[in-house]
């Protein structure tokens, strides 16, 4: 089943926030899904012991770089869907993972630094298609963006990535209090009270684009068999 891999160079661009909203978002599709959560912060697991977490999703962090390829395989194995959390650094896991991957998202502020942290990631799931000889699908995920303003940095550093046949996604995760409330309170977007977040309905709709693109991408990446499971 598809393994969706969420990696960074570098810990802060909201690798994890966009995690949740990718497994929470097919888990209420009615899709099986395993997170795994390989960040020795643990925010998925700390995220999951709060109320709400939809049955149809489990989280797993007993991983490390001896085991992540069998939790990984065995995953794909059980569920629909794998979403992997990985740590914010260049380690043998994340190598490992990123070699089990149908699709890689590299999440990344609209900075220069944050760029050159991206550029990073991108390298070493350039080297892992060497090593396994296989093509490795990738885009990079702007986060934190406003709603309402486009920064001529952020469009700037787009154009760069596409210079350099860096594929990004269309949908951006925007800056918004439902995102860091889900970790708060637990749950989904959708089950989280009105009087507890503002623009619940926009960071609704947010996920749900971000969770459709990333649909449109694997199905137009799979295999004809992995296709079927995708749509």
């Amino acid at each position: 089943m598809p393994v969706v891999v969420f990696a960074s160079s570098k810990g802060g661009p909201g690798k994890s926030t966009a995690a949740v909203l990718l497994a929470t978002q097919l888990a209420l599709k009615g899709a099986s899904v395993t997170a795994i959560d390989a960040d020795p912060n643990r925010p998925l697991s700390q995220w999951a012991l709060l109320p709400g977490c939809p049955k149809n999703l489990t989280v797993l962090a007993a991983v490390s770089e001896a085991t992540i390829i069998e939790v990984i395989e065995g995953a794909a194995q059980r569920t629909t869907f794998v979403v992997v959390d990985l740590e914010g650094t260049a380690s043998m896991a994340v190598a490992y993972a990123v070699s089990r991957a149908d699709l890689v998202i590299v999440p990344t502020q609209g900075s220069q630094l944050d760029a050159i942290e991206a550029a990073k990631a991108v390298k070493l799931i350039r080297q892992q298609e060497k090593a396994f000889g296989r093509t490795i699908p990738y885009a990079i995920l702007f986060t934190r963006t406003n709603a309402a303003i486009r920064p001529r940095t952020l469009r700037h550093i787009r154009e760069e990535f596409q210079k350099h046949n860096v594929p990004s996604l269309r949908t951006q995760i925007q800056e918004r209090e439902a995102f860091r409330a889900i970790f708060s309170f637990g749950g989904t977007l959708e089950s989280l009270d009105v009087s507890q977040v503002s623009n619940k309905d926009a960071a609704i709709k947010n996920a749900r684009e971000f969770a459709g693109e990333i649909l449109t991408l694997l199905r137009e990446n799979a295999e004809p068999s992995l296709a079927r499971e995708v749509a």
